[in-house]
């Protein structure tokens, strides 16, 4: 059985991932951490990963970005595997992920679900096909009033999946109000909704002469982001060093 440390275990992600584990037979979590501290699960709960004394085959990490220097020295220390769910991390950090899957299984994903990444996986072969035919591509994401970042992780790794599949030869633009002229031809604007309680909804957009194609993926649960996370823990546990992401998981 995979013995896991749930990292941000008071959010809510935490509490869904935590829910979801006891109706796995192959996975347990053993300990919490959160900065908040205590709680009322049947496993100890740490304020930090210093003070956890608790050996584990795995970390889940739903925490917040300013926590990630921390984690990944202690999984480098440790040893100890990492699935990195936190988003909005700064282009530093994202560079110490990179340094740490050198000496350390990480596994970073923007979004654990299946659905999404099987849409990254669409994108890369329709969209070389649609920008060749002159389509605009436009992102728009919505999510809660709650969150903190914008536009969303996996607002950018939709983005991603397609410049990478143009040659990256793609600007992003996240706002034109302070420009008057007529849109680039390779450029992917981005745009955030934030409001009410929205899970979180992400509109892949190919805007042509006379027809528009629209994928798109709405999440009604934050089951789905749990689900994703629990089998991405039981995959890396036992992995060796280096960068991974869903698409080993569903390999």
């Amino acid at each position: 059985m995979t013995k896991m440390i749930m990292h941000g275990c008071n959010g809510r992600m935490g509490h869904v991932i935590i829910d979801l584990v006891k109706e796995d037979k192959d996975i347990e979590v053993v300990a919490g951490v959160d900065a908040y501290g205590e709680s009322s699960y049947d496993f100890p709960v740490f304020k930090s990963l210093e003070e956890c004394n608790v050996a584990a085959d795995v970390i889940v990490d739903f925490s917040n970005a300013s926590a990630a220097e921390g984690l990944l020295a202690y999984c480098e220390k440790t040893s100890t595997p990492v699935v990195l769910c936190s988003t909005g991390l700064s282009e530093e950090q994202l560079l110490k992920v990179k340094e740490t899957s050198r000496n350390v299984a990480v596994l970073k994903s923007a979004n654990m679900s299946v659905g999404v990444n099987a849409l990254m996986k669409v994108l890369k072969e329709v969209s070389p096909l649609l920008a060749a035919a002159g389509f605009d591509i436009e992102i728009v994401e919505k999510h809660h009033n709650q969150k903190l970042d914008a536009p969303s992780g996996t607002a950018i790794a939709l983005a991603d999946s397609i410049n990478d599949s143009l040659g990256n030869e793609y600007e992003y633009v996240y706002d034109r109000s302070t420009r008057r002229e007529k849109r680039p031809e390779k450029e992917i604007g981005i745009s955030a909704v934030r409001g009410g309680t929205i899970v979180g909804d992400h509109d892949v957009i190919f805007a042509g002469h006379d027809e528009v194609v629209t994928l798109s993926h709405r999440a009604y649960s934050r089951a789905i982001f749990g689900k994703g996370a629990i089998e991405a823990a039981k995959f890396l546990a036992g992995k060796p060093a280096g960068m991974y992401d869903m698409s080993d998981v569903l390999a």
